[in-house]
């Protein structure tokens, strides 16, 4: 389930979007964007969030403008949505999602 795709901004860092099966139900996925050195430490960043299965395979689904945009403003470089969200749905911050699985 784990689609997605990457971009190399022009200072040498990467943005990596990525489809995820929800952590707590899995009936619907996020988009998850993060901001990170390369596209490795983006995975691990992830990872160590408890997404263990996240893996970027090809770049079929690279992060849009606004995707890069909210990440890049984000003080944490890693926001998340609901897949299926339309683009004028807000973006969330990683701990929120991480507040709903511990409280499902």
């Amino acid at each position: 389930m784990a689609a997605g795709g990457f971009i190399r901004l022009p200072g040498g860092k990467v943005v990596v979007a990525l489809r995820l099966p929800h952590p707590t139900c899995s009936d619907y996925a996020v988009r998850v964007v993060v901001h990170a050195l390369n596209r490795q430490r983006a995975l691990t960043r992830l990872s160590n969030l408890g997404f263990r299965g996240a893996r970027l395979s090809g770049n079929a689904e690279p992060p849009t403008p606004d995707e890069i945009n909210a990440v890049l403003h984000h003080p944490d470089g890693l926001i998340w949505r609901e897949y299926e969200a339309r683009t004028a749905e807000p973006w969330n911050p990683i701990s929120s999602l991480s507040r709903v699985a511990a409280a499902g």
